[in-house]
Formats: C-alpha cells, sequence, structure tokens
C-alpha cells in the first residue's frame, strides 16, 4: 500500500507541472502593440542601418561575379525590355534560375545606369526593409502570446540581423542582391501564412504560395521555407501541442499540419529541378570525385560550428574561405559532431519549456542545408553570406533566452537593457570596418590573404586586379604564380599568369601560360582568343589563324575572334576569306566599329569602292566622329573624282 501511494504522490506534480506548460504555451488573448512603439523602433532600425551601410555609396563594383551580374551582362546593361524578361525567365547564367533578381538589376539600370553607388544603396534599402519586416512578422507572431514581452526581443533580433558583420557580405557585394531579395519574399511569406494561421482560407493560402513562389524566383534558398514554417507551427504559433496525454493525437495533429505544406514543397520541388539544371549546364556543382562525399560531411560539421563561432566572434572575415578537403584535421568533424549533437540534446530537453531555443536551433540547422556543402556548389568551404537567413534562428534563441536567464539570476532590467546596447555597438563598430573592405577589388582580396592561408582564390583575384586595372605586373605574376602552386589544376590561373606577361612584354612566356590553360581546358574560349592575339602581335600569323579558328570552332558568333581572325587572314593576303569573316562579326554585333571599316579596307583592296562606301557609311551610323571612316571615305570620293 505504501508503494501505491508514493507512486500516486509522484503524478500529482508531472500532471500539474503539465498543465502548468500546457497554459504557457497556449497563446493569450490577443494584445496589440502600440503603434508608436512599433513606428519608433522601425524607424531607428532604419536609420540606423543607414547609418552603418552609408559609406557604400562610394563603392565600386568588384571583380568577383560583379560581371557576370551587371558590368560585363549586355542583358543587365540595357535594362528593362520583352526580349530581357524572356531571358531572365529562360537563362541559367551564373549558375542559377533567379529571373526576379536579374529583374531587379535591370530596373536598376533603367532607373539609374550601370553605376555601382545606386546598385549599392538598393542593396542597402532592401536589407534595411527586411530588418523592419522581421522585426513586425515577430512582433505579430509572438504578441499571440504576450505583447507586453514580444517587443524588445522582435527588435533585438532585428537589430543583430541588421548589424551583424557576417551579414555585410550579402548586403555590400551587389552580386548578392538575391540575398536581399529573396529575404524579403522569406519574410512576407512568414507575414502571410501568419494571416493564414489567424484565419485559415484558400484566398490566404495562395497568397503565401504566391510569396513563396516569389522568393524562390529570387534565390532557391526558399527551399527550406516550409520546414521553417513547420517549426513556427509549434512556436510562436501554437498550432502543435506536443505536451498532449495521447501521443497519437500529437502525431496526427502534426502530420496534418505537415500535409498543409505539400503545395509549398511541390513549389520547392520545381525550383529544385530548375536550380540544379541551372548549375548542371553551367558548371557550377562540384563532382563527387573531385570532393568526396566523407569530406563534405565533414567539412559541413566543422562548417556549422565555425558559423556559430563568427556569430559570436566576427573577426577575420572573408570573401573566400579556402576548402581544406582532404587537408581537414579529423579532429574537426569529430569534435563538432559532438558540439553539434550536444546542442541539439539540450534544446530537445528544453523543448516544453522554452519552446523558442528548439525552434531557433532547427531553424539555424535546417536552413543552411541547401549551402552547407554536401552538393558543392563552387569551391569555398564556407561562405559569410550563407548565414543572411539562418542566423535568424540563432538570434532568436539569445533574444527570448538570455531574459530567461536574466530573470533566473534576478539580474535588473536596466542591466540586460546596457548589455544589449553594448552588443549592439560592438556590431556596429565591426560592421563598419567590414564594409570597408568591400570598397573596391583591391582592398577586398588583400585583406582576404591577411585573414586566410592558402587562399588560391584571393591570390588570382588578386592578381587579376593588378593586371587589368594597376597595371602592376610583376606583381600580379607573383600573386598568379602562388595561386598556381595552391591549385595547379585551375586553367584560369595559367590564363590570367599569361595575361600577366604580356602585360610585361615576355610574349614567349605568355604563349606558353597560354597553352597551358588549353591543355587543362581545351573549350577555354578565352584563353584561345588571347593566344591568337599574342600570335597576331608577333606576325606569326599561321599560328593566330589557327588560335582564332579555334575560338570560333567553340564559339562561331564570337565578333571579335571573327575580326580579328578576317585580319590575320588580309595580312596573308586571303582577302576572300577575310570578307566573309568581318560579315560573320557584324552578323554578331551589328555596330562593332572595327568590323565596320575593316571591311571597307578589304573592299577596297578588292576594287570594290561601292561596297567599300557603304561599309564606312555604316561605320560613321555607329560612330559619326570616327575618324578612319571619314578619312577612307574622303580617299574614295577624291578616287572617284580623279577617274
Amino acid at each position: 500500500m505504501g508503494k501505491k501511494k508514493a507512486r500516486k504522490a509522484t503524478k500529482v506534480p508531472r500532471k500539474q507541472e503539465a498543465a502548468k506548460a500546457q497554459q504557457a504555451r497556449a497563446p493569450r488573448e490577443h494584445q496589440e502593440i502600440p503603434l508608436r512603439h512599433l513606428c519608433l523602433v522601425c524607424g531607428g532600425l532604419v536609420l540606423i542601418t543607414l547609418a552603418v551601410y552609408w559609406q557604400v555609396r562610394s563603392f565600386d563594383f568588384v571583380n568577383y561575379d560583379d560581371h557576370l551580374y551587371v558590368t560585363e551582362n549586355p542583358h543587365t546593361e540595357a535594362g528593362l525590355s520583352w526580349d530581357n524578361l524572356r531571358w531572365a525567365f529562360t537563362t541559367g547564367h551564373a549558375a542559377n534560375w533567379h529571373p526576379l533578381t536579374w529583374l531587379s538589376y535591370m530596373l536598376d539600370v533603367q532607373l539609374f545606369g550601370v553605376s555601382a553607388p545606386a546598385h549599392h544603396m538598393i542593396n542597402v534599402l532592401w536589407h534595411a526593409l527586411n530588418s523592419v519586416l522581421l522585426f513586425l512578422v515577430l512582433c505579430r507572431m509572438t504578441a499571440r502570446w504576450d505583447a507586453t514581452k514580444a517587443l524588445w526581443p522582435s527588435a533585438f533580433v532585428a537589430a543583430l540581423f541588421a548589424l551583424h558583420p557576417l551579414h555585410v557580405e550579402s548586403v555590400a557585394w551587389i552580386a548578392e542582391r538575391k540575398d536581399v531579395l529573396s529575404t524579403f519574399f522569406w519574410l512576407l511569406t512568414m507575414a502571410a501564412y501568419t494571416h493564414y494561421v489567424q484565419r485559415p482560407s484558400v484566398r490566404r493560402y495562395l497568397m503565401v504560395a504566391a510569396l513563396f513562389a516569389l522568393g524562390l524566383m529570387a534565390k532557391p534558398m526558399l527551399v527550406t521555407l516550409p520546414a521553417v514554417l513547420l517549426l513556427l507551427d509549434y512556436w510562436p504559433l501554437g498550432r502543435l501541442d506536443l505536451s498532449g496525454p495521447e501521443p497519437r493525437k500529437v502525431g496526427s495533429g502534426f502530420a496534418r499540419l505537415a500535409f498543409e505544406k505539400v503545395p509549398l514543397l511541390g513549389l520547392t520541388v520545381l525550383s529544385s529541378v530548375a536550380t540544379i539544371a541551372a548549375q548542371g549546364s553551367r558548371g557550377g556543382v562540384v563532382p563527387y570525385d573531385v570532393i568526396p562525399v566523407s569530406v563534405r560531411f565533414g567539412n559541413a560539421l566543422a562548417a556549422y560550428v565555425q558559423y556559430v563561432l563568427r556569430t559570436f566572434w566576427p573577426v577575420r572575415l572573408a570573401v573566400y574561405y579556402p576548402h581544406l578537403r582532404d587537408a581537414m584535421p579529423l579532429w574537426q568533424p569529430i569534435v563538432s559532431a559532438l558540439l553539434l549533437g550536444g546542442a541539439t540534446a539540450l534544446v530537445l530537453l528544453s523543448l516544453r519549456r522554452l519552446p523558442y531555443l528548439a525552434v531557433g536551433w532547427f531553424w539555424y540547422l535546417g536552413t543552411l542545408v541547401p549551402v552547407i556543402g554536401l552538393v558543392q556548389v563552387g569551391d569555398q568551404a564556407s561562405a559569410d553570406r550563407y548565414t543572411y537567413v539562418p542566423l535568424i534562428g540563432v538570434f532568436i534563441m539569445a533574444a527570448w533566452g538570455i531574459p530567461q536567464l536574466a530573470a533566473k539570476w534576478r539580474l535588473p532590467r536596466p542591466v540586460l537593457a546596457a548589455g544589449a546596447a553594448a552588443a549592439l555597438a560592438v556590431l556596429c563598430f565591426g560592421s563598419s570596418v567590414q564594409i570597408g573592405y568591400w570598397k573596391d577589388s583591391r582592398t577586398l582580396f588583400e585583406h582576404a590573404l591577411e585573414v586566410t592561408t592558402g587562399n588560391f582564390m584571393a591570390h588570382k583575384a588578386l592578381g587579376v586586379v593588378l593586371t587589368d586595372d594597376a597595371g602592376e605586373y610583376e606583381a600580379a605574376a607573383q600573386h598568379l604564380r602562388k595561386a598556381i602552386e595552391l591549385d595547379p589544376g585551375d586553367a584560369a590561373g595559367y590564363f590570367n599568369l599569361g595575361n600577366a606577361l604580356h602585360g610585361m612584354g615576355k610574349a614567349g612566356e605568355a604563349i606558353e601560360q597560354y597553352r597551358k590553360a588549353i591543355q587543362i581546358d581545351p573549350d577555354y574560349v578565352a584563353a584561345h582568343y588571347n593566344l591568337g592575339n599574342v600570335f597576331a602581335e608577333q606576325k606569326e600569323l599561321p599560328e593566330a589563324a589557327a588560335a582564332f579558328e579555334a575560338v570560333l570552332d567553340i564559339q562561331p558568333d564570337y565578333a571579335a575572334a571573327n575580326n580579328n581572325f578576317a585580319s590575320t587572314l588580309v595580312l596573308q593576303g586571303k582577302l576572300e576569306e577575310a570578307l566573309s569573316r568581318y560579315r560573320k562579326a557584324l552578323d554578331a554585333d551589328p555596330n562593332y566599329l572595327d568590323a565596320c571599316c575593316n571591311l571597307g579596307y578589304t573592299l577596297t583592296k578588292l576594287g570594290r569602292p561601292e561596297e567599300a562606301v557603304e561599309a564606312y557609311s555604316r561605320a560613321l551610323r555607329v560612330d559619326p566622329t570616327c575618324e578612319r571612316a571619314r578619312k577612307a571615305l574622303a580617299d574614295l570620293d577624291e578616287q572617284t573624282n580623279r577617274k
């Protein structure tokens, strides 16, 4: 009998504890946060974001993907048009399918031209808007629990999001417009979902799906959003109660909510297929024989921990972190796995008492899956830009967890507020410094070399900058040789070294490097083209013609290669063959001024002055100030008058 009484005595506190936990989890009657408080926080977020990022208004484009998106992209540079709209929805350019991102760049060019300051400031405005949206969405969701405790944690999350140095890369890098743009639709989808949860209807669900689809068309990073919505169903939306006495009801409730996300998962599948097709066609995905599965898992585990460490100690940040591949010490993935497993166990143990910890942690883990390196796109080990959305989960853990801990330790609220203000001040300073490294390509890659080791990409990119922008060919060659030493299988390294050597006047050595690049990548168009140019300069005409012909075998509509090939044919006396090549150059680029003039010259040599006049006149229509065309037409006119 004594044992039975003891059993009953132990059951009562458990029931009471479960009832108390369930009552704490149940949303209270909806309360509104005062509008003036919302306006003050929103205004503060915008002002502080603009203040920290204001320096980007004087920054330039960088030679790391900005050319793919803006400066060397004829579709973007042409602005909005029906042809460019069709291109945006059908292209896999830059190894991605993100039509809204392309349209965003085109709109910028339409409004401001190809202006680096304008593109930078538009990124900053998107980031500020995202910070405000994040604050409002979190307030709306968590006010269902306690409006008095929703404002400041939500504001702290948004401020961390706005000011954290890890987010600088997504904002200060023009080529990462897709981050800020897709996150805008991510947050709008969350807002629409909250609206749907309050009163479910088909119309409201369609709004969720539409915003989600738009986000996927800005960047496929949103593929994890349906899973995040399922997390939010538990906390803070309170649609899933895991404390029920009947596991079957808990399971059926989870199944119902999961089934609700099936249409969104369908959109995820479509976006994933389009992305894989784009990345595969452009060679963006690294094959498994280059980086084996075991190495990818080890790097993924280490990256998860490294991102958390950088979150709390954001120093020595770089635009590129080299992949260690087989050189990664075995202890790193092992220790990382233990840390991740321990953290996961802790949040699961506190799942009912502190649900925001589990939601924030699984938000972080889940949203990084597409970019953690299991499917390796590019050859970086990690990238700060990948944390733009995932760190929201960590910020949620901090914003709701720290006050709970402070209450347990009975810390006065002023102390807590002072600590939060100090943390944000440190982040402001750190971000300001980090933003400064993005002012130009040289500064960016010199900094990357200062804070990383074995960084072949930074050496290569800095070598290109020193070659193309500064004309410092000796220094460029040193960096490019180091890049080749670190990655001898990269054809671009030899190509860029050839350019530097050509700038130094070492034509023979440049030819050797171009040939090495072609040996690694026989379809390397730029290497064939530059090789042809160097041969032409050296008057080695048959070799030059062969190099240009190799270019045109790969890319028949390459206007400059057709023009230069034709010029070598002219020098060899093959005028009729040259004519067809000049005409092909003009078919590819009707406004190619040199091709117009060269065509006119060749026609003159062939004794066809009427056609030559037409070619030179075309040149003047392209450029009315073209002195070569004016002089040639005057000479032709004089010859006609003599006759």
